[in-house]
């Protein structure tokens, strides 16, 4: 894995996310605490069972987003490591889709700093996921999917 300043990770792979290795990676003997987020793929949503999803991203600006999360990180929160991994391609139910393991002096610092990574990257990081059913797919985040036949339609507003 290659490492940047801090010692940190950041990545986009095709293969399956080693959630243990990563943890250890940002553990040092400096640490206190390690917090780790491991997003997988579930095998439902919005109520139609989900067969896998398809992950894309924009390569090159994906990786310099992730980057710019990490110095977000490193100047907001006291922390000695960031890892923060994302998978592409056909992710089948259960696998990990993205693993962000943080290592701080103390706890409070890697909690928040974890969440704030997860919740930057959904927002600002282009990645694009397509959610795929016995019925269709759709681009997560960008379609609605079309509501179930046992589903009653809202009534319009009068």
């Amino acid at each position: 894995m290659a490492t940047l300043p801090h010692d940190d990770v950041y990545q986009l792979i095709r293969e399956p996310i080693d959630v243990a290795a990563l943890a250890r990676l940002v553990r040092a003997p400096e640490d206190g605490a390690v917090v780790t987020f491991d997003g997988f793929v579930r095998n439902q949503s919005h109520n139609r069972a989900t067969l896998y999803l398809d992950y894309e991203a924009y390569e090159s600006m994906a990786l310099a987003k992730m980057r710019e999360i990490g110095i977000q990180i490193h100047g907001k929160y006291r922390v000695h490591r960031v890892a923060m991994v994302h998978r592409l391609g056909r992710l089948e139910i259960g696998e990990t889709s993205v693993f962000i393991a943080v290592s701080a002096p103390h706890r409070a610092a890697a909690f928040d700093a974890c969440r704030f990574a997860i919740d930057t990257l959904k927002r600002t990081v282009p990645i694009w996921k397509k959610e795929n059913f016995a019925d269709g797919a759709v681009c997560a985040d960008v379609e609605l999917p079309p509501a179930p036949a046992a589903t009653p339609r809202a009534k319009p507003a009068s």
